[in-house]
């Protein structure tokens, strides 16, 4: 017979299928919560919440990973609201406008979090501090509050959680209740989540990330969750063995930041078993597995729920997962299927130029628009389909292999090539603890590969691994190498590649360069960025060229 939980279509009934389990359920901090008492909680807020506000109100939540973050989901599925997950590293006018445009009528937050709003205009907007007395006192008359689940339905707004912004402004997708029950359900099912696990919850809270495949399986399966105020790659193992965590999720770099962390000899002394996330990269995730004795699964899903895959036995190494009915890799051009990516016996693919693509979704998809965006979402939902922006090629026999962001593409010499996939290969590199890859513009036309490392950089033994490297295609080595001390990154520790495309070569930053012809490297100079730009072919399009991308010359 199926569980309660596993027949609830709405979150506010997971939630409140908790009431009366008094078994531990919410860790954090050295402070201890049982199921029960974190649905009493969520009662409570609820039933405070509903005399604030009308039902469907956007509730703000500008928050750590604090057990008030997963207490305001909850009690927001009870009072049929939507939480609007708020990054704390947005400022100033950006960080109102997101607060705005979810029309927040209350924003939850904490003490540490007022200066980011000192001198905002955020009329309408009630602030409720979470470390404060008066937050005691207002929930002091609900505390006998019970929750009632039999008001919500799996078509309310639950959450409204920007993307990423590592390559434009962010968009608040929708998710109902629905679709995140049913996600929790899925992923539970999929990973064998039992209640005696411990989720480990270390990606921010704000990004559908921590929320959709990580407290929502948990929820749903019954299992424990225990918080990390920010993700910590020198606190990680210590956490999990504190807290006893079987699962954990990730985004952008976090892997590559555990890796970097000085071994130890009881690195597998934990009851850790699986991650699943995206963007670690086939290499990165079997030197986790060897090292941490832990299993690593590569997903992909957009944040807007419109597209997923899903690894499964027998997928190649380097693949998402084989691509469910519907989904197809197309030429954005054309609308025209692209032909079967084809590997060399190295592992190389050797025809991006036709293989790699956007995925879409041409079936029936979960995506549920975004916040008051129509351009936004009509860029999404073109032809009838889900287009996801992200760039994708496909074997024979069917299998998914990630090339990158819609514009991570690199045209050199006439052929695309794939960022992820070149940064996979320089991942391997031992001084780097973090990679990017992208393109500056090549003087003549097309681009040419930059590549910026964080970490060591020794010019003569990058050369020698790069020719070391089989899979590395002769247009794929960087003609330039930035090297930083730490990687601009996200709050999700996604890359921000936009920021680094802009500055291109004009940076602060030591920059590194291959002329042509060779294969040395040296440290770029001016008159090195001016050859390269002034060259002799540079004429017809030089000035444009140079004013992009970092290239301008500074003035003397």
């Amino acid at each position: 017979m199926e569980s309660k939980e596993s027949n609830s279509r709405t979150v506010a009934e997971l939630v409140a299928g908790r009431w009366d389990d008094h078994r531990p359920g919410l860790w954090f901090e050295g402070q201890a919560l049982t199921h029960h008492q974190v649905a009493a909680g969520a009662a409570a807020r609820a039933a405070l919440l509903a005399d604030l506000v009308p039902p469907r109100s956007h509730v703000g939540a500008l928050l750590d990973n604090t057990p008030e973050y997963p207490l305001w989901l909850s009690a927001a599925a009870l009072a049929r609201a939507a939480v609007a997950g708020i990054n704390p590293t947005r400022r100033g006018p950006e960080l109102a406008r997101d607060i705005l445009h979810t029309e927040c009528r209350v924003l939850v937050t904490e003490q540490a979090h007022l200066p980011l709003l000192d001198g905002l205009d955020l009329p309408g907007v009630r602030l409720l501090l979470t470390d404060g007395e008066e937050y005691d006192a207002l929930l002091a008359p609900y505390a006998d509050a019970r929750p009632d689940a039999s008001r919500a339905t799996p078509h309310d707004r639950l959450l409204l959680y920007f993307t990423s912004g590592s390559t434009g402004a962010p968009k608040a997708a929708i998710c109902t209740q629905g679709r995140l029950a049913a996600a929790g359900r899925s992923l539970a099912d999929q990973f064998g989540v039992r209640p005696d696990d411990v989720h480990y919850i270390c990606m921010p809270m704000f990004h559908g990330n921590a929320v959709i495949a990580d407290w929502a399986p948990a929820l749903a399966a019954g299992a424990g969750m225990a918080l990390r105020r920010r993700f910590s790659a020198s606190g990680f193992l210590d956490d999990v063995r504190q807290y006893g965590a079987t699962y954990f999720t990730y985004v952008g770099r976090a892997i590559q930041y555990l890796l970097a962390t000085e071994p130890r000899p009881d690195d597998r002394e934990h009851p850790l078993r699986l991650g699943f996330g995206t963007e670690a990269g086939a290499v990165d995730a079997a030197a986790f597995e060897r090292r941490f004795g832990a299993r690593l699964v590569e997903g992909y899903g957009s944040s807007e729920g419109g597209a997923a895959v899903q690894w499964s036995p027998g997928t190649p190494p380097g693949a998402v997962g084989r691509a469910a009915p519907g989904l197809v890799v197309l030429d954005p051009e054309t609308c025209e299927e692209c032909p079967p990516a084809v590997f060399d016996a190295a592992g190389r693919l050797v025809n991006g130029d036709e293989a790699i693509g956007e995925l879409v979704n041409r079936g029936p998809n979960p995506f549920e628009g975004y916040w008051r965006n129509p351009e936004a979402e009509a860029e999404r939902r073109r032809e009838g389909w889900y287009w996801t922006g992200d760039l994708f090629c496909r074997d024979a026999d069917g299998y998914l292999y990630f090339a990158g962001r819609g514009d991570d593409r690199l045209r050199v010499d006439g052929e695309n090539l794939s960022a992820a996939m070149i940064e996979n290969i320089l991942a391997r590199y031992e001084g780097a603890v973090a990679v990017a890859v992208y393109a500056v513009p090549d003087p003549v036309t097309g681009d040419q590969v930059m590549a910026t490392i964080a970490g060591e950089f020794d010019p003569v033994g990058f050369a020698g691994f790069l020719l070391a490297q089989p899979d590395l295609g002769t247009k794929m080595a960087p003609r330039f190498v930035r090297v930083v001390e730490r990687m601009p990154v996200t709050a999700t520790n996604k890359i921000q590649r936009a920021g680094l495309r802009r500055e291109g070569l004009r940076c602060a930053d030591p920059v590194w360069w291959r002329p042509t012809g060779e294969r040395a490297y040296r440290r770029l100079t001016e008159t090195d960025v001016l050859a390269y730009v002034e060259g002799p072919l540079a004429p017809t399009r030089g000035p444009s060229v140079v004013r992009r991308q970092g290239l301008e010359p500074r003035t003397r």
